[in-house]
């Protein structure tokens, strides 16, 4: 099964009538360039769930380092993925496993 399958499934095993109503997973670009990824724990298993931060290729100020850089923390109960323009499937790969171990 593909990465955005799964996500897929993740999205679709959290609607229950009301979850969906109210949160859900956005997927966004950003102009450094990069991708921004956010999904909603809210009423999920993940809720509580420990995430340890991921981050690398981050320079001074901790801003971007050329294209290969990512951050991924949890953080007012949502999951935040940013990343450089090639790391979209990653974000969502550190998502899913987190999500499976948690699950």
């Amino acid at each position: 099964m593909n990465i955005l399958s799964k996500l897929q499934d993740w999205y679709f095993s959290q609607c229950d009538e009301d979850w969906e109503h109210e949160f859900g997973v956005t997927i966004d670009t950003l102009d450094n360039p990069g991708w921004r990824v956010i999904i909603y724990l809210t009423n999920t298993n993940l809720e509580s769930s420990v995430f340890a931060p991921i981050e690398y290729g981050l320079g001074v100020n901790s801003e971007p380092d050329g294209n290969n850089w990512l951050v991924c923390k949890v953080e007012d109960n949502q999951f935040k993925g940013h990343g450089g323009p090639f790391k979209l499937e990653e974000i969502i790969e550190i998502f899913l496993d987190w999500a499976d171990e948690n699950n």
